[in-house]
């Protein structure tokens, strides 16, 4: 039987940043110079992202000026003096602490619940996936104990992987799947960059302030038959491959006030020269595929990791623009929700659209620190009352 993506949900936290009022936050700030200024008009508008969330409540409608409605002192952003502070680390990962496992449990419990024929007692693994925070014990364990599975649900968390970090958790799920055919395994990936995202001339730091979100997505994968006409993503092929150059270009450290994240302007640059042999191995393992234009596949779910990105990566692929929709639409809405987002795309393309009968096949990729190409075949298609699990 396949392995299939049962479901994906997603959730995120209450407080909306629209981008053209956060880019005048940035831009005002006292700390930056005439050219920095301009930097982060030109970074922001330039990003193709009208909205992101986030869980720094302090922000919220920031531009506007409000004043703070309690008496605790500001912590991330003054709305005073309209200054966006620099907390420790710790006091960062303290607020991680407490905002994400609400954001785990949300997306894991929504994303069991949409599969009715599913419970907690048939869940046997957990898998999480996070690099902006850290605490223990961690996320999975809050998974298990907030949605009630059972203690002896294995539980593993990947951590520090950056904006790929939800390929190698669907893969972890497929190979459980394949040596325990009964496996039933829950991906969860959340990502609060918010918390790290700070004022600065540096052109690197302004583009990862421009484009950075808060957010958590959460798949149900099993190779257990699906009930006749429900829609799924059959999990086909995984490859991972290391660029010859980009190790400095999209990288993260962890400094005194908070993880400092680097996103290079020559990110795209590097995709563009790249992304040819990066694809190569994968289109290899189904015989025939690699000699069609890329075009010919009929769906893609690429990581929207900014909007120049996503124009080389169509550029270079000859892909159109309804082919890059789910993505273009995920990063104007979310913004890059890191590890998450890729899992926000793949939810546009399983919910949104029309398989077709026999299904159409996805690519999927994602890109990180390395630089890290990571591919993935999935076919989205409707179950058939032959492999009815009824």
């Amino acid at each position: 039987m396949p392995i299939t993506i049962r479901s994906i949900e997603t959730a995120v936290p209450p407080t909306v940043l629209r981008q053209d009022e956060i880019r005048d936050v940035f831009a005002g700030q006292p700390d930056l110079n005439r050219l920095g200024g301009r930097l982060v008009r030109a970074a922001f508008d330039v990003s193709g992202i009208e909205t992101r969330h986030t869980v720094v409540d302090e922000l919220d409608h920031a531009s506007a000026g409000l004043p703070r409605t309690d008496s605790e002192p500001p912590v991330f952003y003054d709305s005073a003096s309209g200054e966006i502070l620099s907390p420790s680390t710790g006091t960062r990962n303290d607020v991680y602490t407490d905002r994400s496992p609400a954001l785990f449990l949300a997306a894991a419990r929504t994303a069991l619940d949409a599969v009715p024929d599913l419970d907690a007692d048939d869940v046997t693994h957990v898998v999480t996936v996070s690099c902006t925070g850290f605490f223990a014990p961690g996320p999975d364990y809050a998974i298990v104990r907030g949605l009630g599975l059972r203690p002896s649900t294995q539980r593993y968390h990947l951590g520090f992987m950056g904006c790929y970090g939800a390929f190698p958790a669907l893969r972890a799920a497929r190979s459980f799947c394949l040596a325990e055919p009964d496996a039933v395994v829950l991906v969860v990936c959340v990502e609060l960059c918010s918390l790290h995202l700070a004022s600065s001339n540096d052109p690197d730091t302004i583009v990862a302030s421009s484009v950075f979100a808060d957010g958590a997505a959460a798949a149900v994968v099993t190779a257990r038959p699906a009930p006749a006409g429900e829609a799924v993503l059959d999990l086909d092929a995984f490859e991972t491959v290391l660029t010859p150059v980009g190790e400095k270009d999209m990288a993260w450290t962890i400094g005194d006030h908070g993880f400092e994240m680097v996103l290079s302007r020559y990110v795209p640059h590097i995709i563009e020269e790249h992304i040819a042999g990066a694809l190569a191995p994968l289109l290899a393992s189904v015989p025939g595929l690699a000699d069609q234009p890329y075009g010919s596949i009929p769906r893609w779910a690429i990581h929207p990791g900014g909007r120049s990105i996503l124009d080389k990566v169509q550029s270079t692929l000859d892909l159109s623009d309804d082919q890059l929709d789910p993505s273009r639409e995920t990063l104007r809405t979310y913004g890059n929700m890191s590890s998450a987002t890729i899992l926000f795309v793949l939810r546009h393309v399983l919910h949104d659209q029309d398989p077709g009968a026999g299904g159409e096949r996805v690519c999927a990729m994602a890109f990180g620190p390395g630089l890290t190409v990571e591919t993935a075949l999935l076919t989205h298609r409707v179950v058939d009352e032959s492999e009815d699990g009824e």
